[in-house]
C-alpha cells in the first residue's frame, strides 16, 4: 500500500525543485540523508518526475548492498546505454580510457589511451574521462542513492566531481546524493567543503509526525479522514518511518481488521495493532498470509538481494509472482523483479529458516552463474551462504582479481583477507595470494590488519623470493601501523637476505635494496655501523634494479634517510632524481620521492631545496588537476614550508581546510597541529598555544615522529623562556632528547639548540 501523494516533504522538495531548476545556470550539488524507510528515494522520484528536470537528462544509479568486484558501479549504471546521447560530441582522448569500464558506450568513445604505469595515475585518468562524458550529456542530473554501501572509488571519484564541477559550461550539470545517517565519514566528506561556486542543499529528513501520518494514512486507505487517535497511535507504533506506516496499514487491511466507524477508523483496528516499531513484524505477517508459492518467490528474491529477471524467480508459476506483486510487497520494473524497499527484503529474509536459507543461497548461486557476465560479488557472496566454502574461495579469488586489475584494491584485499582466514589453503598458494593481499592492502589510504596473515604465510618451505617478499610486505605493514615497532627492523632484515640473489638463484633487487634502506632507517633497531652499511648496500644495489620506477622510490628513501642523519651525499641524489624524472609526468611512486625527501629537507633546514622538490611533487604529478592525497600530502609540507619562510597570510585558513582532509590520519595531523600550535604563538596569541604545542609533541613521539618535533618543541622553549615558566618545557626536551640520541638525529635536532639555550637561561641552568 504505497500512498499515491507525497506527505510531510514539501518543503524539502520545494527546496529541491528551486536547486535543481534549469532555469539556473549555476552548478548544483543536494544531498538527502535519513534512516532507512524515511523516504528519501520517494523524494527524489518525486523530483525527477516534476518539471524540475524538464529538458535536462536523468543520469541515476544506485550502490548495492552485495559488492561486485567492479568499482563505480552506480557511476556505470547512471551511464550505460547512453552512447546515442553522446551523438557527435567532441571527446578528449582522456574519455577513451572508460572502453573497459564502459564497453556500452565504445562506439562513441575515442581510442584507448596507452597504459600508464601507475595505478593512482590510470584511476584518476578514469576519473577525468567520466567528468568529460558527465559534461557532454548536460544539460543532466545525475542521481547516485545509497552512498553508504559505496565502494572507495565512487567516494573518491564524486569528491574530485565536486572539485571539477564549477569549470563545467553553465547548467551542465546537477547532482543528487542520497544516503543513510550511518554513513561513513568518507561519503559525508564528499561535499564537507564545496567550492563556492556550487549551490547546495544538505536535507536531513525527519520522520512524520501525527498528523502528517494522518494524511498519509488518509491517502492511502482513499478515506476522506481517520481519527487523531488512530493516527497517533499508528504514528508511535512506525516511529515516524512513511515505510512503516504504508506497512503497518497494508498488515491491517490483510487481517480484515480495518472498519469503519462513524466517518473514521475504528479502535478495534488498533487493538490489533500489536507490532513493535519499524517494518519487521508487519512484513513477516504479511509474507505469512501469501500462498506456498508466492511466498517462495518473496523469500527467493530476499536471498537474492537485488532485482532479477522474472525468469530465475518461478518458472512455470506466473500465478505466484503475481500474486505476490500484488500484495505490494514486490514490485516490476522493466522486467526485473525486487522489494519495493531492502528493510522489506531483510524482514523477509530473516525470517527463512537457516537449513531452507542455505539451500536457497545454493539455488540462488546456480542461477546467478548463468547470468552474463556473471556478477562474480552476488556468486560468491550465495556459494558462501550455501555452505560451498571451496567453490566459494576460488569464486572470491577470481572476484579478487577483477577487482585488482579495474584498481578497486579496496574489494580485492577484503576478498582476499576472507578467503585467507577462512579456509586452509596449501603453503604455496597461501603464500601467493597473502603476496597479492599485501600489496593490494598497501594501495589503501588505512590498510586493513593483515600482519598476522602475512606472518601466517611464511612457511619454510616457500620458496626464498616469495618467502622475502612476505616479509618486506610483513615490515611495510607493521611500520604503516605503528602495531610492533620491535619486529620491524628484524622483518627488513629478514627480507632483504631473501630477496638477494644468490648463484644460481635470481632476486629481486628493487623489494632488496627497499628493505635494505628499510633496515637502516632511523630510529633504527641496530648500531649505526650497522645501519650505515644497510644504507650502502641498498646504494649498491640500484644499479642492478631495472625498473626505473622502483629505482626512483629506493633512491628517494635513501636520500631522504641521508637528509635526517646529515650525510651530505642527499643533495646528489636528489638531482639524480630530479634528472631522470625531470622533463615528463611524475608517477606515483616518484611523486612520494619528491615530496618526502623535500619534507625531510625543510625540517632539517634545507629550505629552498625542500620547498623546490615539494613544489615539483605538486606541478610535475601525473594528474595535476585532482586534488588526490598525494597532492594533498605534499600541500601539508608546502604548509610547513610557509611558516618557516614567514609566509603567513591565509596560513591558518589553509591548515584548517588540509586539517579536515587529514582529520582520521595521525601522521599529517600531528605535522598540521604542530604549525598551526606555532602560527597560533607568532601571531600574537602565544597565551593559547602551550597546551596544543605540547600535546603535538607528545602525540609526534607516540607515533615515533621524531623529526616533526623540532618546531612544536622550538616554540614551545620560546614561550616557556618569555612566560618565566621554562622548567615543564625543559622536562619535555629532555625526554625528546633521549629519544633523538637514541635515533641518531642530532642533525635535524641540532635546530632546537637557540630556544633550548634561551629555557636553560630563564631557568637559571
Amino acid at each position: 500500500m504505497v500512498s499515491p501523494i507525497l506527505v510531510g516533504r514539501e518543503n524539502e522538495l520545494a527546496r529541491l525543485v528551486e536547486l535543481i531548476s534549469v532555469t539556473s545556470p549555476v552548478p548544483a550539488v543536494a544531498v538527502v540523508e535519513g534512516e532507512a524507510g524515511i523516504g528519501k528515494s520517494r523524494l527524489v522520484a518525486e523530483l525527477l518526475a516534476g518539471p524540475a528536470v524538464t529538458g535536462m537528462r536523468v543520469l541515476r544509479g544506485a550502490c548495492l548492498q552485495i559488492r561486485e568486484p567492479f568499482p563505480l558501479g552506480a557511476l556505470v549504471e547512471a551511464l550505460r546505454g547512453r552512447a546515442a546521447d553522446l551523438g557527435e560530441s567532441a571527446l578528449s582522448p582522456v574519455a577513451g580510457a572508460l572502453r573497459e569500464l564502459l564497453p556500452e558506450l565504445a562506439a562513441a568513445l575515442p581510442p584507448a589511451p596507452p597504459p600508464l604505469d601507475d595505478r593512482a595515475a590510470e584511476r584518476h585518468r578514469v576519473f577525468r574521462g567520466l567528468a568529460e562524458v558527465l559534461t557532454a550529456l548536460g544539460p543532466a542530473v545525475l542521481v547516485v542513492e545509497d552512498l553508504h554501501w559505496a565502494d572507495g572509488q565512487t567516494v573518491e571519484f564524486l569528491t574530485y566531481l565536486m572539485s571539477v564541477l564549477p569549470g563545467t559550461p553553465p547548467g551542465t550539470l546537477r547532482v543528487v546524493l542520497t544516503y543513510r545517517e550511518e554513513a561513513p565519514a568518507a561519503v559525508r566528506g564528499i561535499t564537507a567543503r564545496l567550492p563556492d561556486a556550487i549551490r547546495r542543499e544538505h536535507l536531513v529528513l525527519p520522520p512524520l509526525d501525527a498528523a502528517q501520518t494522518r494524511v498519509m494514512a488518509s491517502a492511502i486507505l482513499g478515506a476522506e479522514e481517520v481519527t487523531a487517535e488512530f493516527a497517533e497511535h499508528l504514528c508511535a507504533r512506525a516511529s515516524g518511518l512513511p515505510l512503516a506506516v504504508q506497512e503497518l496499514l497494508a498488515l491491517l487491511r490483510t487481517r480484515g481488521t480495518l472498519i469503519r466507524w462513524e466517518g473514521g477508523w475504528a479502535r478495534r483496528a488498533l487493538e490489533e495493532l500489536d507490532v513493535p516499531s519499524g517494518v519487521r513484524a508487519s512484513v513477516q505477517e504479511r509474507v505469512a498470509q501469501l500462498s506456498a508459492g508466492a511466498k517462495e518467490v518473496a523469500e527467493r528474491v530476499a536471498v537474492l538481494q537485488t532485482a532479477v529477471p522474472i525468469g530465475l524467480l518461478a518458472p512455470g508459476e506466473a500465478g505466484a509472482i503475481d500474486e505476490v506483486l500484488g500484495s505490494g510487497l514486490l514490485t516490476d520494473t522493466g522486467g526485473l523483479v525486487g522489494f519495493r524497499h531492502v528493510l522489506a527484503a531483510q524482514a523477509v529474509y530473516e525470517a527463512i529458516p537457516a537449513g531452507r536459507r542455505r539451500a536457497l543461497h545454493a539455488e540462488a548461486a546456480d542461477a546467478v552463474r548463468g547470468l552474463r557476465p556473471v556478477p562474480l560479488g552476488r556468486l560468491a557472496h550465495h556459494l558462501r551462504h550455501a555452505g560451498r566454502t571451496e567453490q566459494w574461495a576460488e569464486t572470491a579469488v577470481e572476484a579478487a582479481e577483477q577487482a585488482s586489475r579495474l584498481g578497486d584494491d579496496a574489494e580485492a584485499a577484503r576478498l582476499l583477507a576472507d578467503v585467507l582466514r577462512e579456509t586452509d589453503p596449501p603453503a604455496a598458494r597461501r603464500a601467493e595470494l597473502t603476496v597479492r593481499l599485501g600489496w593490494a592492502a598497501l594501495e589503501l589510504l588505512r590498510p586493513p590488519p593483515v600482519a598476522d596473515l602475512i606472518a601466517a604465510a611464511l612457511e619454510p618451505d616457500v620458496p626464498r623470493p616469495i618467502r622475502g617478499t612476505l616479509r618486506l610486505l610483513l615490515a611495510l605493514h607493521l611500520e604503516r601501523t605503528r602495531t610492533d615497532e620491535a619486529r620491524i627492523g628484524e622483518a627488513f632484515a629478514a627480507a632483504a637476505e631473501d630477496l638477494t640473489g644468490r648463484p644460481g638463484e635470481p632476486g629481486r633487487p628493487g623489494l632488496a635494496a627497499w628493505a635494505m634502506a628499510g633496515v637502516g632507517r632511523p630510529p633504527s633497531p641496530v648500531p649505526q655501523d650497522e645501519a650505515m652499511s644497510w644504507l650502502e648496500r641498498a646504494l649498491a644495489t640500484l644499479p642492478a634494479v631495472d625498473d626505473p620506477a622502483m629505482r626512483m622510490l629506493v633512491l628517494g628513501k635513501i636520500a631522504m634517510i641521508f637528509v635526517v642523519i646529515g650525510d651530505p651525499r642527499w643533495a646528489g641524489l636528489a638531482e639524480d632524481l630530479l634528472r631522470e624524472t625531470g622533463g615528463r609526468r611524475l608517477l606515483r611512486r616518484e611523486v612520494n620521492a619528491y615530496r618526502s625527501i623535500g619534507g625531510a629537507g625543510l625540517f632539517a633546514g634545507h629550505h629552498r631545496a625542500g620547498r623546490r622538490l615539494v613544489t615539483a611533487a605538486i606541478e610535475d604529478g601525473a594528474e595535476p588537476d585532482l586534488r588526490g592525497r598525494l597532492e594533498l600530502r605534499s600541500l601539508v609540507v608546502i604548509a610547513v614550508a610557509d611558516y618557516l619562510d614567514g609566509s603567513w597570510d591565509g596560513l591558518a585558513a589553509r591548515l584548517e581546510e588540509l586539517r579536515e582532509h587529514f582529520g582520521d590520519e595521525p601522521h599529517e595531523r600531528i605535522i598540521m597541529d604542530g604549525v598551526g600550535a606555532c602560527l597560533a604563538a607568532v601571531q600574537g596569541r602565544p597565551e593559547a598555544a602551550p597546551p596544543f604545542l605540547f600535546e603535538a609533541v607528545a602525540m609526534a613521539q607516540t607515533r615515533g615522529q621524531f623529526d616533526d618535533l623540532v618546531l612544536p618543541l622550538a616554540v614551545l622553549l620560546r614561550l616557556a623562556a618569555l612566560r618565566g615558566e621554562p622548567e615543564a618545557a625543559l622536562a619535555v626536551a629532555a625526554e625528546v632528547a633521549v629519544r633523538w640520541e637514541a635515533a641518531r638525529l642530532w642533525p635535524v635536532a641540532v635546530r632546537t639548540l637557540p630556544a633550548l639555550t634561551q629555557a636553560l637561561l630563564a631557568a637559571g641552568r
